[in-house]
């Protein structure tokens, strides 16, 4: 592997710092600054910026110029994740339209589609939400059973989506409906886009354990929608869904390793400031070899990304190796997180108000942590991937 960047690349990495410099909402990032307490304040603040990428041009970056991306190479796309985690820029909230269905609608979407959506998704005008999960089928997405029927030029739709992540503040949905019940499971699903504002689209937030109520029941009582309104065609879902979900798994890793980074950085700078016994915990030699093993398999983790990248580069596909990653990412944060609380000791208990160490962020993020292992294809799934796929076990 070449760790070397080009000039230009490096040119584009400086030019992005830059950009985030004079770009950032003012007084982000300093101790002063008032963060949104709630999802729904977070939702105004993260629209927001996804307007201001769109004005600076950052919006879609690895989307072709004729549909308003920007073009941007892989290297490049690599470097934008991991300069937004160094400055630690809001997080979009329109991602999983820019990175799953923005490049769907370009490669299976009609000319009216593209020109309907694509631009609106660039400028922040339609936020999206995403309606694949289900109570019956979460890791095992072809078990879905929200129906759709046909009446004419529209699909009556019921049933219900699970974990639809900011269905309260979405304009649109992008989902997944089974049009064909009497073929095999992969055969009779299409791929639909929906205006959440149809008649018969229920929202019910569920508030999590972090407290806060992003994630969302959505139901569908006789709920009608446009044929025009279905991507790639009726019962053609499940490979528009292929295409989508190859893009999950990308590029972002290195989004999350770069996070994941800054917050170790910051776990190191606690454990140098907390005492016990009359000494910094970072003296502790146990609690050293430990933090070691966390650096070790950070740098792993950053080695596997960059040996991924060079496959790619190379024209290989991507194949189950992101597998590997999601599963090693999720479970080496949870474990740091763990460590921080064991670092706090008996302040880890207290989350909220003045006697809250560390502004209560760490058990926060324990708390969020949880999640990690769970979407974007449970754990277990991905070891039955590699397993299978990798090793060559037996089903």
């Amino acid at each position: 592997m070449d760790f070397t960047f080009t000039p230009s690349e490096e040119q584009f990495r400086l030019e992005l710092r830059q950009w985030l410099r004079e770009h950032l909402p003012p007084g982000w990032g300093t101790l002063g600054y008032a963060y949104p307490r709630t999802y729904e304040e977070w939702a105004v603040v993260r629209r927001q910026w996804d307007r201001t990428l769109y004005a600076g041009g950052y919006a879609g970056l690895s989307w072709p110029t004729e549909y308003g991306g920007r073009g941007a190479t892989l290297v490049e796309q690599v470097i934008y994740f991991e300069e937004i985690a160094r400055a630690r820029a809001p997080e979009e909230l329109n991602r999983a339209a820019k990175l799953l269905l923005g490049p769907t609608i370009i490669h299976h979407g009609t000319e009216e589609q593209k020109r309907r959506f694509l631009p609106r998704i660039l400028s922040a005008d339609d936020q999206w939400c995403q309606g694949f999960s289900e109570p019956d089928a979460g890791s095992d997405l072809a078990s879905l059973s929200t129906r759709a029927v046909r009446d004419g030029d529209t699909l009556v739709i019921n049933g219900q989506k699970v974990w639809t992540s900011f269905a309260t503040v979405a304009d649109w949905i992008f989902m997944l409906v089974r049009t064909d019940p009497d073929a095999p499971k992969h055969k009779g699903i299409t791929f639909l886009l929906a205006d959440m504002r149809t008649p018969g689209i229920t929202v019910r937030p569920i508030v999590q354990m972090t407290g806060s109520g992003e994630f969302c029941e959505t139901f569908f009582d006789n709920a009608r929608v446009p044929m025009a309104n279905v991507l790639g065609g009726l019962n053609r879902g499940w490979q528009v869904t292929a295409t989508a979900l190859s893009h999950e798994r990308g590029t972002l890793a290195f989004h999350r390793h770069a996070m994941i980074r800054l917050e170790f950085d910051e776990l190191i700078d606690m454990a140098k400031r907390i005492m016990r016994r009359g000494r910094p915990v970072i003296e502790d030699p146990l609690l050293r070899q430990r933090l070691a093993q966390c650096h070790s398999e950070l740098e792993m983790l950053r080695w596997t990304l960059y040996s991924n990248l060079t496959k790619r580069l190379r024209g290989e596909p991507a194949g189950s190796e992101g597998s590997i990653v999601k599963l090693y990412w999720s479970e080496l944060y949870q474990r740091i997180v763990e460590l921080a609380l064991e670092i706090l000791g008996p302040a880890s208990q207290i989350a909220d108000g003045a006697l809250a160490e560390e502004g209560g962020r760490w058990q926060q993020r324990f708390l969020k942590s949880r999640g990690d292992s769970i979407h974007s294809g449970t754990n277990e799934i991905q070891r039955n991937i590699i397993g299978e796929r990798l090793l060559g076990l037996p089903r």
